[in-house]
């Protein structure tokens, strides 16, 4: 039996996918988490084999979540869901360590394809976005700026661009106000900006502020 641990904020996702749980034979709901800080203190429980991870809740970075749950719990798959488009934001969550993504839109039976092939080691993309995984193999330096940066430098970018501040985004990285205004100082370098309003203007260009992560 695959225990199937939830983490979405919204209650009717919740009940929407514990339904779909009950009607496949060899899964069961697990767990449940309303919001980042509620996962990252499930994660480090035996009761659950497969997460399914809303890609943006209130308290505890996805990002952040899904690095903590790799340490606590390398073999554990975690399936990133989310309504947001999959070539702004999937491949940052699978280099991130996800081991598959899918979009809400998908049909029951395409959740239940992705949870048993990430519980037997595997990893879940859509074809959609393999195309999306070979394009970028493919690309030219002409990529987004916002790409070039790392896990972290991202996490403070789009945090600074929801008008965070440095004390705010030290505590839900759990790092000192120091190091986030390293990261800051970073990531406006590689951006080639000079200002939090400058990130807010880009991250309203590249479509990156409709997400929490």
């Amino acid at each position: 039996m695959i225990r199937i641990m939830i983490a979405d904020d919204h209650a009717i996702v919740r009940k929407g996918l514990k339904q779909i749980l009950n009607d496949v034979d060899d899964m069961e709901f697990s767990v449940e988490a309303s919001n980042g800080d509620e996962a990252f203190k499930l994660i480090r429980g035996d009761n659950w084999d497969v997460m399914l991870l809303d890609i943006a809740m209130p308290g505890k970075n996805v990002l952040e979540l899904i690095r903590l749950a790799k340490m606590e719990s390398p073999s554990k798959p975690i399936l990133v869901l989310s309504a947001y488009p999959e070539d702004q934001y999937a491949i940052r969550m699978l280099r991130a360590g996800a081991d598959g993504y899918l979009s809400k839109e998908s049909a029951p039976e395409q959740l239940v394809l992705a949870i048993r092939k990430l519980a037997k080691g595997g990893k879940y993309i859509s074809n959609d976005l393999a195309e999306i995984l070979v394009a970028e193999l493919n690309a030219s330096s002409n990529k987004p700026l916002h790409q070039n940066l790392t896990d972290r430098e991202y996490q403070v970018f789009i945090s600074l661009a929801h008008g965070k501040r440095l004390s705010e985004i030290a505590v839900d990285m759990s790092l000192s106000i120091k190091t986030v205004s390293t990261y800051r100082t970073r990531l406006l370098k590689k951006m080639n900006l000079s200002s939090n309003a400058d990130l807010i203007h880009y991250g309203i260009k590249y479509g990156l502020l409709t997400g929490g992560c």
